[in-house]
């Protein structure tokens, strides 16, 4: 295995994100939508396994109070070494200094992100557009 890490949205092919994200699986997002997220957040991580993208993350940061993690992806051939920890890391060491780092996990990732250090929020709440299928996804719980 050959890592190649980057922290710059400098030659990234967004068609091949958009690929990364179904295979990691994460959902269907657009080239387009992948290119203003990133685009718009503080800290973006990119690794490379030779030319092919295998992982990703990225965290909307204010520099100062708030750093959110978000769209930590992995393609299956590359989950269970690590990478995905290491990634979260990187962005946990770029948000370093910010009075809080947030994240939410997918329905039963909650462990892996304990390991790194975080604890459950009691109060964290969201509107999700489809609500609804967050309910059914167990990301939300309609009370």
């Amino acid at each position: 295995m050959d890592l190649t890490w980057r922290y710059d949205l400098h030659a990234t092919d967004w068609d091949e994100l958009s690929k990364l994200y179904r295979d990691a699986p994460l959902g269907t997002k657009s080239a387009e939508h992948l290119r203003e997220v990133f685009d718009n957040s503080r800290y973006v991580c990119f690794v490379h396994d030779g030319e092919t993208l295998v992982g990703v993350g990225r965290a909307l940061a204010d520099g100062r109070d708030c750093s959110y993690i978000c769209d930590v992806a992995v393609h299956p051939g590359h989950q269970g070494i690590g990478l995905g920890k290491q990634i979260v890391q990187k962005l946990m060491e770029f948000s370093k200094g910010h009075t809080k780092i947030i994240l939410y996990a997918n329905p039963g990732k909650e462990g892996f992100y304990r390991k790194l250090g975080f604890k459950m929020m009691n109060t964290a709440m969201a509107i999700f557009r489809d609500q609804k299928g967050a309910v059914r996804a167990g990301v939300l719980r309609d009370e």
